[in-house]
Order: C-alpha cells, then structure tokens, then sequence
C-alpha cells in the first residue's frame, strides 16, 4: 500500500539462481545486509533501463561479472524512511544466471556481509522481508 506522501524510487533486483546436479531444486544467490537475508537489488541510476540497473546492482552488491537476464518475474513495493522523508521504492525483479563460475564476496560499503548460494526453499524460509518471499515463491512458480 503506498502513501500519497511517498517520494516514489525505482530500482532493479536480481533472483540469481543455479542447477546443481546433485541437488533436486535451484539454488538463490542470497546476501546478508543489517541483520537480514535479502536479494541484491538497487535504485535506477539516471539513463539506465531498468532490466541494466538490475543486473549492474547485483554484479556490485556480488562483485560478480554481469549476470544474463533470464526473464522478469514481478515488482516490490516497500516504504521506508530516509533522512526524515518517507520513501516509496518499486523494485522490478528479474530471474538472472551468472555464465561462469567465479567467487563472489560482499560489497562491504554497503553493508553486506555475506553472500551465499541458498537452497530455493530455505531461501524463502530466511528472507528477510515478506514482500521477498512472495517475489520468490512468483519465480518458483
């Protein structure tokens, strides 16, 4: 539900997922940020489409190389408060996959500190925010 007072925000966010051949279902690359499990996601920068800025975020929030857009699967809408004004973000969701193997790390200057390949259902299970979980069980189906 948005307020009429909201400063709106667009951002893009990434469900980068992976087949392991030993395992039965995908495998969500998750980042750890302020206490909770989330997805890397980020606001629109000026000139930027919004499937770019998706993919561009979670390449930073990963230190990964672009990932390749699979598909869109949904939209976020979350308010929060910043600097004393409320903040109406819209994430627009994209399902990704990274073309090779490489080791991820955090993006410490923003506060992540973990990055971890979760399996799908316990991945919805530790999100940390229920509009997450719901953009996640959307990918899923």
């Amino acid at each position: 539900m948005s307020s009429s007072s909201a400063t709106p925000i667009t951002a893009g966010g990434g469900i980068v997922f992976r087949l392991e051949r030993e395992s039965r279902e995908p495998e969500v690359l998750m980042i750890f940020r302020k206490g909770k499990w989330d997805l890397p996601k980020g606001k629109l920068e000026e000139g930027e489409s919004i499937a770019m800025c998706a993919a561009r975020e979670v390449a930073e929030e990963v230190e990964s190389t672009i990932p390749a857009i699979v598909q869109k699967v949904g939209t976020t809408y979350h308010e929060y408060e910043e600097k004393g004004k409320t903040m109406g973000k819209t994430t627009h969701w994209y399902s990704m996959i990274l073309t090779k193997e490489e080791t991820l790390y955090p993006q410490q200057e923003e506060g992540i500190t973990k990055v971890e390949w979760i399996p799908f259902s316990k991945a919805v299970e530790i999100a940390g925010f229920e509009n997450l979980k719901e953009i996640l069980r959307k990918f899923k189906t």
